[in-house]
C-alpha cells in the first residue's frame, strides 16, 4: 500500500479531517510534481534513439480532444510492455512526429519533433495547430529506426457551421473479463469521433492467462496479478490494456474524447473518500498516481495535466453549431455516496439538497455554459445513469446510491439549470451499468405524464459483466418500473449517436460474445429523437 512522509502521519494525529486533507493534498502534490521536466527540459541523459532494438511503439498511437484547427497526438514508447521498465532505461528520447494529407504521407502537412521524457513514463503528446476545419488527416511518429503505425484523426467541424456529426460511445473495458471484439467493429465504423465514458482500466489483478481470456502462448508477469496503487502499477495497467489489439485499432482510426470514472482509480471512491477504511490522506496519494497515469496514457491536452492529487478533466467541446459536448468528472467533487454505495432504499440523505454529484464549481460551468451556447443538440458525456432507475414499481423499491439516483437535489438542479438557459436538445450520455440503456429524460421521474426534456444514452460495456444476455432476468420488472426506460439490453457492445440540425439517429450495437474471440456484431434497437421535440421514437430499419 503507498505510504506518505512520517511527518504527514505525525500531523494527522493533532488535525482534523479538513485539514488532514488539506495536509495530503499537499504531500500528494510534492510526491508527484518534483523533479518533472519543464517544457523542453529535463534532468534525464538523452537516449541515443538508435540504441532502441526493439519496436518502441506497441502500444500504438491515439488523438483526441479535436478542435477545428487543432488535435492532440499520443503515443507512449514501451519496447518491452510487460516489464516494469518498459524496457528503456532512465534518459530522455527525441521522437518525429508528421501529419499528412494522405495514409501514405506523400503530402505532409507539418512535422516536427517532441521529447519523450522519462519522468513521464515515456509518453509523447503534440499539439498541432494550423489545420483545416472538418477533414481526416494521417499522422505517425518514429525514433531511431522505428516508425510507428500511422493513426487517422479528424478536425472538428468549423464554427459557426451546421453540418452533423456522428460518433461511438464506449465504456467498461475490464481486460479480464473477455476480448474487445467491440472496438475491433469500433475500428471499422465511419464516424468523427468515439467517446469513453470511463472505466478504461481496473484496478483489479489479471492472472497469468488474462482471466476469461485464457491465453495458451501468453503468461502475463506476477506483478500484473495485484490491484493498482503506486504509480508504477497505473502504468503497467495501462500498458497491458493498451497491448490489445482492437483497442489500437480503435484509437488509430478515431480521435477520443475520454472521462474517467471509479476504477482508474479504485471502485466507487467518491471525491477523497476510498471505497475502504484506508485513511483518506493515504488514499489521496494513491488518487494521484492514479491521475498521473491516466493523463500520461490518455490523449489529454496540456490544460488536463494533473497537480498531484487533482486534475481538472471537466472540459467543453464544441463541433460547430450542431453540438457542444460538455464532458464532466462525476468522481472527484461528489459527496460521499448516502446510506452505502449499493442499491439501497431512497431517503432524506440520499435526497439532501446540500449533496452534489459535480461539486459547484463544475455545476456553475456547465450551466453557464449552456447559457453561452448556441449549438442545437447540448451533450454531456460523464459517468453513470443520470435518469431515475428503481428495481420495483413499489414504494419500497432501491435505487443505486452510486449513480445520480443517490444525488437526487443534484440532479434536479442540472436539469432545472437546463431548462433556464434555453437548453432545447439535451443528450445525456453515460455508461457504468454494464447493459444498454435509453430513457426519456424527465421534468418529473415520478410523474410518468410530466415534461420530456432530453434523452439519456447509456452504453453498455465492451466487456464488464463477460458476455451478458439481451433480456436480463429483470427486464419486465425494470420496464415496468421506469416507463421513461425505452430500451434494455444486457449483451456487450457500443452505441452510435448520428447528430444533425434536424433529428438525432441512435443504434445500440452488441457483439454476440466476448469471452472468445470472434464475436459478431449486431444492431439491438436504433432509435430517433426530432430537435425540438425531445423523446425517443423507434426507428425502422
Amino acid at each position: 500500500m503507498a505510504t506518505h512522509p512520517p511527518e504527514l502521519r505525525a500531523a494527522a494525529q493533532h488535525v482534523g479531517r479538513r485539514r488532514l486533507l488539506t495536509l495530503a493534498a499537499a504531500a500528494a502534490t510534492l510526491a508527484f510534481t518534483t523533479h518533472l521536466p519543464a517544457r523542453g527540459a529535463s534532468a534525464a541523459p538523452e537516449l541515443d534513439a538508435r540504441r532502441i532494438t526493439k519496436d518502441p511503439f506497441t502500444l500504438g498511437v491515439a488523438s483526441g480532444d479535436p478542435q477545428p484547427d487543432s488535435v492532440l497526438l499520443w503515443t507512449r514508447l514501451a519496447p518491452s510492455p510487460y516489464d516494469l521498465d518498459s524496457g528503456l532505461p532512465e534518459e530522455r528520447v527525441e521522437v518525429q512526429w508528421e501529419v499528412a494529407y494522405d495514409e501514405w504521407f506523400a503530402l505532409v502537412v507539418q512535422s516536427g519533433s517532441v521529447t519523450a521524457h522519462p519522468e513521464f513514463d515515456h509518453s509523447v503528446r503534440v499539439e498541432v495547430g494550423g489545420l483545416l476545419p472538418g477533414r481526416s488527416y494521417y499522422y505517425r511518429f518514429r525514433t531511431g529506426t522505428w516508425i510507428s503505425p500511422a493513426g487517422r484523426t479528424r478536425t472538428a467541424p468549423m464554427t459557426g457551421g451546421l453540418g452533423s456529426l456522428t460518433f461511438a460511445a464506449v465504456s467498461c473495458q475490464a481486460y479480464f473479463d473477455g476480448y474487445y471484439t467491440a472496438f475491433k467493429y469500433v475500428a471499422e465504423e465511419d464516424v468523427d469521433l468515439v467517446v469513453h465514458l470511463g472505466d478504461y482500466i481496473y484496478e483489479y489483478g489479471v492472472n497469468a492467462v488474462g482471466g476469461v481470456r485464457e491465453y495458451t502462448d501468453v503468461r502475463l508477469p506476477a506483478h500484473f496479478d495485484r490491484e493498482t496503487v503506486t504509480l508504477e502499477d497505473y502504468r503497467l495497467r495501462y500498458a497491458l490494456y493498451k497491448t490489445d489489439p482492437d483497442l489500437r485499432a480503435a484509437h488509430a482510426a478515431h480521435p477520443f474524447v475520454v472521462t474517467w470514472d471509479d476504477h482508474e482509480t479504485e471502485n466507487n471512491y467518491a471525491g477523497a473518500i476510498p471505497e475502504n477504511t484506508v485513511p483518506p490522506e493515504e488514499f489521496l496519494l494513491r488518487r494521484a498516481a492514479a491521475y498521473r497515469a491516466y493523463w500520461e496514457n490518455q490523449p489529454l491536452r496540456v490544460p488536463q495535466q494533473p497537480q498531484g492529487a487533482d486534475m481538472q478533466l471537466y472540459r467543453r467541446l464544441t463541433f460547430g453549431s450542431v453540438a457542444q459536448f460538455d464532458i464532466l468528472d462525476t468522481r472527484q467533487y461528489r459527496s460521499d455516496q448516502a446510506y452505502g454505495d449499493g442499491w439501497q432504499t431512497p431517503g432524506p440523505e440520499s435526497a439532501d439538497p446540500a449533496r452534489t454529484m459535480t461539486g459547484a464549481a463544475q455545476e456553475r460551468w456547465l450551466i453557464d455554459g449552456w447559457r453561452a451556447s448556441d449549438a442545437v443538440w447540448n451533450v454531456v458525456p460523464q459517468q453513470v445513469v443520470f435518469a431515475q432507475r428503481r428495481n420495483a414499481a413499489t414504494a419500497d423499491h432501491k435505487v443505486s446510491m452510486d449513480a445520480w439516483d443517490g444525488y437526487s437535489a443534484s440532479r434536479k438542479r442540472i436539469l432545472d439549470g437546463a431548462a433556464a438557459a434555453g437548453v432545447e436538445n439535451l443528450m445525456v450520455l453515460s455508461g457504468d451499468a454494464h447493459v444498454g440503456y435509453a430513457f426519456d429524460l424527465k421534468a418529473d421521474f415520478d410523474d410518468p405524464a410530466s415534461r420530456t426534456v432530453g434523452t439519456e444514452i447509456a452504453t453498455t460495456s465492451v466487456t464488464s459483466g463477460r458476455d451478458g444476455v439481451a433480456k436480463p432476468s429483470n427486464w419486465d420488472l425494470m420496464m415496468q418500473a421506469n416507463p421513461h426506460m425505452r430500451f434494455y439490453n444486457g449483451l456487450r457492445g457500443y452505441s452510435v449517436v448520428s447528430l444533425s440540425s434536424t433529428q438525432a439517429e441512435i443504434d445500440f450495437k452488441t457483439v454476440s460474445v466476448v469471452s472468445a474471440p470472434g464475436g459478431t456484431l449486431s444492431t439491438a434497437a436504433s432509435f430517433v429523437t426530432e430537435a425540438g421535440t425531445p423523446g425517443l421514437t423507434p426507428r425502422s430499419a
